[in-house]
């Protein structure tokens, strides 16, 4: 079992694939194909399972009749046999002798801590007292919410001092005390002796118990329970973070201590030899095993003889759990060695790492945990850091890790401030990323027994090549501005765009066209979303691509809005009236919610009503599309008596809708709306996004003189690619006029057009990942990937464009059509500075 004190010398120096089969880079490539396109660095959440692993379980179940094992059948029996084979199988890959231990199958490790509480609570009326170390899993610190004698959290010294004295303050009461083998967030590994020390200072145990929360420990070391003097009482682990597959945990219980568990008050099927359901209440447990007694109901008998083939194609790959101990503890320190010696241009830190004891692997598991810092010393906020992985095919995780603990000890967080910070809106997993100057959160990278120099070079790379900061260069995001130095040439709209299905394709507004502009922003920009038919939730493109290819096509003329989509070849259209008449929508009857919401500008929240259409005619024709359910809905703020009228289709999707559906399409095919039925309010940002052209000039100089990260694909980027309702361009046919990238920044509000209509110009567009994706689904935009990040990143974020909003001072007044504006392109462009 490995302990926290220095080990011999081959704990201090692995080896690159030692023990393996084949060369790593071979066995990738033969047992772990969907690598190939990936960088995988989260085997700490669950580590991968071999192809042949799936292969051989697959022949095994096909070769086999496995029946429920509680039955005396002959395919139950086999299961049963099956089952007993594993749990000796588990037995021997921890050294644990069958005398000493027993193994209780359980959904995972949090199911096997929750038994082990459970138990504790129902053992004696009085309770229980309850410790747990501070880098514990949220899992083991659960346990305190059921220890009625009282609980505390340990730290390393006050372990110690809490061992010492033990022999004194003797309590007939059960105690428990919880640790992690090996902390799930910065891969620290604790001293296992504690247990030892523990059963020796309390006179052999008596009533003092050890539960040891081993599943993070054992992806990647060995557990050895050989000797049962020194070994855990209760042992913790899921059989996913070693072997990838099946989905299954346990707790493996020491003989001795299996007392605790015997009067826990639940029993299930399987569990008892006896049970009278009416009259007395009265039940005989089984007394022949620990885990009869403990293992309730139908065990996952599937997933325990799957546990089987995964032993054997473990052993067969990476020999023992030693060789993948040295392969990830040699990779592990290439990791830290290389992300601490990272520097920006004037010798700042770029990594803060929180531990520093790799290369030794009892102090220290495959597990990095950091935090990044720009040249100022200001933190990079770790979720941008994450998408930006994401979009480099680096699998990482970010947040606190379920080690809630251990995450706020690193960043200096107190319990007053955590819950300071909840009270005002912070939650687990959301974007606060850095509140009063400190992290929230840490980003964490974790080896498994495939994990190459590849990843490790892909990781650093990555890491390089986006936050480290070079010399500066002249390019600045805030140039100081002042009468000397700003120009003033002729700025004009270039093109006009508005998105009339949320995250769907663009319309062009056509030149020549004046478009009215509402409080809301540009008339009917968003004014449909696509909703989940069953939920009512609106579909994200970033979950949903298939999004781009729906064509959205506004006939003013003909008062239509007309839909097309870039797969049907035979290029059929969903035609949706402008106007509001007749009785064919029904209400929303779930909540709707809007995601990624478009700027963060509060000028204008109209509570607005969300109806969908209730012809399943638009159902069937967006379903087909985008393979998910979901129908159509707009925005609506008018008299609620009123409905939209039939969508009109051609016949021969009409035709092709009868013979999948069976529906018949006709005006009459209408739901009316139930009485009663409550209309959805929700939020609508009402603000117009402003790009300008000279600064997308700008990046695409950037994007030809990087040529060295660009793909094969087009290396000149449209300004449309940015989802801008406003392009503003420069009149620079004069000589001394030159373009101004960025100028935008500075500005506060821009006039538009005849009617000189003003925009206040609010925060900047935080650019999400979906702006690397192609307006045609097409394959993301490495070039802006390398371009964009660098050029215009500000405490972490990526942003280009700004957001707007119809200023204040120019509120409408009066009925809706005398007090509409327009613009259009070629329009002319007046913007005002900041501090001018």
């Amino acid at each position: 079992m490995m302990d926290s004190g220095r080990g011999p010398e081959q704990c201090r120096h692995g080896k690159y694939g030692q023990g393996y089969s084949v060369d790593v880079d071979a066995l990738r490539e033969q047992e772990y194909p969907l690598l190939s396109q990936t960088t995988y660095l989260d085997h700490a959440g669950t580590t991968l399972y071999a192809k042949s692993l799936i292969t051989a379980f697959s022949r095994d179940m096909q070769s086999n009749l496995f029946g429920n094992p509680h039955s005396m059948s002959v395919s139950s029996q086999l299961s049963t046999q099956r089952t007993e084979d594993v749990r000796s199988r588990v037995l021997h890959f921890f050294n644990a002798s069958p005398e000493e231990f027993d193994v209780v199958f359980m959904a995972n490790a949090t199911a096997a801590i929750k038994l082990v509480a459970d138990s504790f609570r129902d053992f004696d009326s009085r309770g229980f007292w309850y410790g747990c170390h501070v880098d514990s899993h949220t899992s083991v610190i659960g346990v305190r919410e059921v220890a009625k004698m009282g609980y505390q959290c340990f730290h390393d010294a006050d372990v110690n001092a809490w061992i010492s004295e033990l022999g004194k303050a003797q309590s007939k009461a059960p105690k428990l005390f919880a640790f992690p083998a090996q902390s799930n967030m910065n891969g620290r590994r604790l001293p296992v002796r504690w247990c030892e020390q523990i059963r020796s200072a309390a006179d052999g145990g008596a009533n003092v118990f050890t539960l040891l929360d081993a599943a993070s420990f054992v992806s990647t070391a060995a557990l050895d329970l050989g000797d049962a003097n020194a070994a855990p009482d209760f042992t913790a682990l899921s059989f996913y973070k070693i072997f990838g597959f099946p989905d299954l945990g346990a707790l493996i219980v020491r003989k001795s201590a299996a007392r605790i568990l015997e009067r826990r008050k639940f029993f299930g099927g399987g569990t008892v030899d006896m049970v009278i359901a009416s009259g007395a209440q009265w039940h005989a447990k089984k007394e022949t095993t620990i885990h009869e007694q403990l293992e309730d109901g139908t065990l996952p008998f599937h997933s325990i003889i799957a546990l089987d083939a995964a032993i054997d194609t473990h052993e067969r790959l990476y020999g023992s759990m030693a060789n993948i101990s040295a392969h990830t503890g040699f990779l592990a320190k290439r990791v830290y060695d290389r992300l601490s010696a990272l520097t920006h241009f004037n010798d700042k830190k770029v990594c803060r790492i929180y531990q520093s004891d790799y290369g030794n692997q009892a102090l220290q598991g495959p597990i990095i945990a950091f935090n990044l810092r720009n040249s100022r010393g200001e933190w990079v906020p770790k979720t941008e850091v994450e998408k930006l992985a994401t979009l480099r095919n680096i699998q990482l995780r970010s947040g606190s890790v379920c080690n809630p603990g251990g995450t706020a000890r690193s960043l200096g967080w107190v319990g007053a401030e955590l819950r300071h910070h909840y009270a005002a809106g912070l939650r687990c997993g959301d974007n606060h990323d850095v509140l009063g100057g400190r992290p929230t959160g840490i980003l964490r990278v974790s080896l498994g027994a495939m994990t190459s120099q590849k990843d490790i070079d892909a990781l650093t790379d990555f890491i390089e090549e986006f936050y480290v900061e070079k010399a500066p260069r002249i390019l600045s995001l805030n140039p100081s501005m002042d009468e000397n130095n700003v120009i003033t040439p002729h700025f004009y709209v270039e093109s006009l765009t508005i998105f009339p299905i949320r995250g769907c394709g663009a319309f062009n507004i056509p030149k020549g066209r004046r478009w009215v502009v509402k409080k809301e922003g540009l008339v009917w920009d968003q004014e449909w979303h696509l909703v989940h038919h069953e939920t009512g939730v609106p579909l994200k493109r970033n979950e949903h691509p298939r999004m781009a290819l729906v064509r959205p096509f506004l006939d003013i003329d003909r008062g239509i809005l007309r839909v097309t989509c870039d797969s049907l070849n035979d290029q059929l259209s969903l035609e949706v009236p402008l106007t509001w008449k007749d009785t064919c929508m029904t209400l929303m009857t779930t909540p709707v919610r809007l995601s990624c919401q478009r700027g963060s500008v509060n000028a204008y929240r109209d509570r607005l009503c969300l109806r969908a259409y209730a012809s399943p005619v638009v159902s069937a024709f967006f379903t087909e599309i985008l393979g998910v359910p979901c129908t159509l809905a707009r925005f609506f703020s008018q008299d609620p008596s009123l409905d939209m009228q039939l969508p009109q289709l051609a016949s021969t999707w009409k035709d092709r809708l009868r013979r999948y559906t069976g529906w018949e399409v006709s005006p009459s095919n209408r739901s009316a709306r139930k009485t009663g039925q409550k209309y959805l309010l929700l939020s609508s940002e009402t603000s117009t996004l402003i790009v300008s052209r000279s600064s997308v000039n700008r990046l695409n100089e950037t994007i030809k003189a990087n040529t060295e990260h660009t793909s094969d694909i087009s290396k000149v980027i449209a300004a449309n690619l940015f989802h801008g309702n406003i392009v503003v361009a420069e009149q620079t046919s004069e000589r001394e006029r030159a373009e101004q990238p960025f100028i935008e920044d500075h500005w506060s509000s821009v006039r538009i057009g005849q009617d000189q209509l003003r925009f206040d110009v609010f925060d900047p567009c935080l650019r999400c990942q979906m702006l690397f994706v192609g307006q045609s689904m097409g394959p993301r935009r490495n070039e802006i990937l390398a371009a964009l990040p660098k050029m215009r990143k500000a405490d972490g974020k990526t942003m280009f464009g700004r957001y707007a909003a119809i200023s204040r001072n120019a509120a409408y007044t009066g009925s809706e059509e005398s007090s509409s504006k327009t613009i259009m392109v070629g329009d002319v462009v007046l913007p005002s500075y900041q501090n001018h």
